[in-house]
């Protein structure tokens, strides 16, 4: 099954930016180095030599569905509601208030940005899930820790940590999600984890509703809201440790047939699983790839909206002229709007093998939702609706995420494509926490402006992305149809080739058996 460690890989073109595309397309199985490939090949080697019934496959993916997206999910909820707690904290008594209060919702996204390369190139050296516990149960301490603080100082510091802390989460969770399912399982998978964002929308609005209710007369309000978030990170991070794999070779779930059946499984989609070895040359193929620059600006287009709007929407709710009580219990509709519109576009995204369109699907309620805002003195119900619809747009990350898991080979240039989409990320909430100036109060009608506007290209965006992936695989067609040509190939010749490149650790570009997904 396994095949020998010690020969070497006689392959430079395949490693060489001058044409990545011209690479040797038949595989010398004597010539693989294991050690450069990717881990994988230790277990499974080039050739598959096991099948699994579908029944097989069926129970093994039913098997990591009750283990690897729940904890994703736990994750992503933990995640998301440490991150947002400063918004519940902002009606609740929170001593940070006007334009202090916006430098410290930028913090977060400042720590975010400085330790995004740092912390995925770590967790590349390192088991990936535990390199993720850990960090999850350092930042759930951080996060208690802003029970103690009173000063501008004290919230920013923790906050920048808090950051530092988190940047790890999406890049972790999308590389495990690519290494056990499918391409067309990804939408759908990431899209239950990604839903927790708008769960936790509701749980914390409930919570702190309740919490609210509460006379301070030992701990201020948004002191419990600390102490009792950090606490539940704390007990995710150590679930995290304990059951979620690092990939499917070190699965302790999985018996070792099993581990063999979940590489097969997605060895025809060549994305390969894990290599420890930090490539030069696919940092460099990232970077000169012209999708990685429209997905990285598809990225800020989507996250300057949500730094706008995950800060500020329960002070937009109160400015129609709610309590703080009712603003924090109205904010929970936009949770189901947003959970509904994930897991919408995640299924349609799976089934029609698509990526982009669901962005479009996510993004045009939003805009609507804002058009009906500029009716600063409509009725309340009206512009409760429009803040709503607004809650759509969310779920376009998700897909981005999904896509980047789809159309993307070689381990190394999967983690700097990562870093960079969520270093757009990070910049793009920094941005976006400035977009709501309190100057503008309380229809905020510039920072309305701004978000169509964004929106809008994002649109543009989404089918030149498509239209791109989609000309990228006519070309990959008309490349083996070549080989057939030339070679005298058959078909089963052809399908035998591409499996011997699953797991070699190469590039979307390098592969020519690798399809991208539109």
């Amino acid at each position: 099954m396994a095949i020998d460690a010690e020969v070497t890989l006689r392959r430079k073109s395949s490693h060489s930016l001058d044409d990545p595309e011209k690479v040797q397309e038949k595989i010398d199985v004597e010539s693989v180095d294991v050690s450069f490939a990717d881990e994988a090949l230790r277990l499974v080697g080039t050739e598959r030599t096991q099948r699994f019934s579908d029944e097989y496959n069926r129970k093994l993916r039913r098997k990591l569905d009750l283990c690897i997206p729940p904890l994703c999910a736990a994750v992503y909820f933990t995640q998301f509601l440490d991150k947002t707690s400063l918004n519940y904290a902002s009606i609740m008594g929170l001593p940070i208030t006007g334009q202090n209060y916006n430098l410290v919702s930028m913090a977060f996204y400042l720590g975010f940005l400085f330790f995004e390369f740092p912390t995925v190139y770590i967790s590349q050296k390192l088991r990936v899930a535990k390199y993720l516990g850990a960090n999850i149960i350092i930042w759930g301490a951080v996060l208690m820790l802003h029970a103690v603080g009173t000063s501008f100082g004290a919230f920013f510091a923790l906050r920048f940590l808090l950051g530092m802390c988190e940047s790890c989460v999406a890049p972790i969770l999308i590389l495990i999600i690519s290494m056990f399912y499918k391409k067309n399982e990804q939408g759908t998978r990431i899209a239950w984890f990604y839903i927790m964002n708008g769960l936790t929308q509701i749980f914390g609005g409930f919570v702190a509703y309740g919490i609210s209710f509460y006379d301070g007369h030992l701990l201020a309000p948004y002191k419990i809201i600390y102490i009792l978030l950090g606490g539940l990170a704390i007990i995710v991070g150590i679930c995290v440790l304990i059951w979620l794999p690092d990939s499917p070779v070190h699965a302790k779930m999985l018996t070792p047939e099993e581990k063999i059946a979940a590489l097969e499984r997605v060895r025809d989609d060549q994305g390969g699983t894990e290599n420890k070895k930090l490539k030069r040359d696919q940092v460099f193929e990232a970077l000169l790839d012209v999708r990685t620059w429209l997905v990285i600006l598809t990225t800020l287009l989507t996250s300057i909206p949500n730094g706008g709007i995950s800060n500020f929407s329960n002070l937009i709710i109160k400015s129609f002229g709610y309590t703080s009580k009712q603003a924090l219990i109205l904010s929970t509709p936009g949770g189901a709007v947003h959970t509904m519109m994930t897991l919408f576009c995640g299924y349609y995204s799976d089934r029609k093998n698509e990526r982009m369109i669901p962005i479009v699907f996510a993004v045009v309620p939003t805009i609507l939702g804002l058009l009906i805002g500029f009716n600063g003195t409509g009725q309340k119900g009206v512009l409760l609706f429009g803040i709503y619809l607004c809650s759509s747009f969310g779920s376009a990350l998700s897909t981005v995420y999904a896509y980047n898991a789809s159309n993307t080979s070689g381990h190394t240039k999967k983690s700097t494509i990562n870093a960079l989409t969520l270093t757009a990320f990070s910049l793009g909430n920094i941005i976006g926490t400035e977009i709501f100036q309190p100057k503008d109060a309380p229809d905020y009608i510039p920072g309305k402006i701004a978000i169509m506007t964004l929106l809008g290209a994002q649109l543009v965006i989404s089918f030149l992305l498509r239209w791109i992936n989609l000309r990228l695989n006519k070309r990959k067609q008309a490349r083996i149809a070549e080989l057939k040509a030339r070679n005298g190939w058959s078909d089963a010749d052809v399908q035998r080739e591409r499996e011997r490149h699953a797991f070699l650790d190469m590039t979307d570009r390098q592969n020519p058996y690798f399809v991208y997904t539109a």
